[in-house]
């Protein structure tokens, strides 16, 4: 039978557990901005983000880059004015509401984003160049475990 200590001493270390969970997932912002280091200077990680998310969702409004950013749309705004303004990205008419405009990557953005890409992933093979094939597959399993584990946190910034 478990006595008051243990169920304390169980509680105390599953607390610890966590908090140093906290810390790591904390640390985390350390390897994004190490991360941001590898893009070039005339394209800061907003913008990327921009790029990214029109090659993976097609094309869209504004309005929906800053739910899927998280941001407020005077933010998004900054970020898209900037691709907008190098050619990454076009303003379109939007079919179904002519006074709206819909975000398009063009081939210009396609090629920066492939750039990016390449940039982002030379970086972590040289970070992780001692980590095992195996060591690396499970992180990438667990990171992805972990946002699955937080579901859509985009919903409650909208």
């Amino acid at each position: 039978m478990e006595t008051r200590q243990d169920a304390r001493n169980r509680r105390q270390e599953t607390r610890n557990r966590y908090e140093n969970l906290a810390r790591q997932v904390g640390a985390i912002g350390a390897v994004k901005r190490g991360l941001s280091r590898a893009l070039p200077a005339e394209c800061p990680s907003g913008s990327a983000i921009v790029l990214a998310l029109l090659h993976h969702h097609g094309d869209m409004r504004i309005g929906r880059v800053s739910e899927l950013m998280a941001v407020d749309m005077s933010v998004s705004s900054r970020h898209v004015a900037h691709t907008v303004d190098r050619g990454w990205v076009e303003r379109l008419p939007d079919p179904a509401d002519k006074r709206s405009r819909i975000l398009h990557l063009t081939t210009a953005g396609e090629s920066t984003l492939a750039d990016l890409d390449r940039r982002v992933t030379d970086m972590l093979a040289r970070n992780l160049a001692e980590w095992s094939d195996t060591d690396v597959e499970l992180l990438t399993t667990l990171l992805a475990r972990l946002r699955d584990s937080f579901g859509d946190c985009r919903a409650h910034h909208a």
